[in-house]
């Protein structure tokens, strides 16, 4: 009862934390505008440098990356905490060491599920490809790290975020698998990736039409 009970907090907590929406507000403050109804119609870093310019953008995607920090840092934190604190026999380091990892697939997958579909925006939202890096980052530096760097060099090489975004996603679903980390993890990655591909529909048909936007380019 006890982990559900964190958990279901766990839940919430990463979900709002992924919902805020930082491209939207940044539309909102710095000119004025639904960043929705501009560029690619997404609230995400890509479509704010477009839409608002480098330095905005920088700050979208570095918030939008620490959302997904965040999330999985609260989960390992709150969990022993509500466990020590509800209980009058703390969990043992086995019991800590089996139920963490999953109280961390759930953060994940809810701050992910937050950023691309927020409450605050009628359940609309960006790709979540910045707030999956944040989660691989603290759940997994190694995965992470091999993720980003996938992408900055792919990017660099065709100056197509999406795709870029894309080949990250599938990289970080082979290291996982090649590093064999907690089950949850696994799951977490395969799943948290499969829905970043999946929010990159309409730019995989642009892709395969050719239509889709280089970087610094309009959409």
């Amino acid at each position: 009862m006890v982990f559900w009970i964190a958990a279901a907090v766990g839940l919430a907590t990463a979900y709002l934390l992924g919902s805020t929406p930082t491209g939207y507000l940044a539309g909102k403050m710095l000119k004025g505008i639904d960043i929705r109804e501009h560029g690619s119609k997404s609230t995400g870093a890509t479509n704010v440098l477009r839409t608002l310019g480098k330095w905005p953008a920088l700050a979208v995607l570095l918030i939008d990356v620490l959302k997904g920090v965040g999330a999985i840092i609260f989960a390992r934190w709150f969990y022993p905490w509500f466990s020590t604190v509800s209980s009058d026999t703390p969990p043992t380091a086995l019991d800590m060491q089996n139920s963490m990892p999953w109280a961390v697939f759930l953060a994940g997958l809810a701050v992910l599920l937050g950023h691309g579909r927020s409450v605050w925006l009628n359940f609309t939202g960006g790709k979540s490809a910045a707030t999956g890096l944040g989660v691989l980052l603290a759940m997994s530096w190694p995965i992470g790290l091999g993720a980003a760097m996938v992408f900055g060099v792919a990017l660099t090489a065709f100056r197509i975020v999406s795709l870029s975004s894309m080949l990250a996603a599938l990289t970080a679903i082979a290291l996982v698998c090649g590093l064999e980390p907690p089950l949850p993890y696994r799951l977490l990655v395969i799943t948290g990736g499969i829905y970043v591909i999946v929010r990159h529909r309409a730019n995989i048909r642009r892709l395969l039409a050719g239509t889709e936007p280089r970087l610094g380019k309009v959409s």
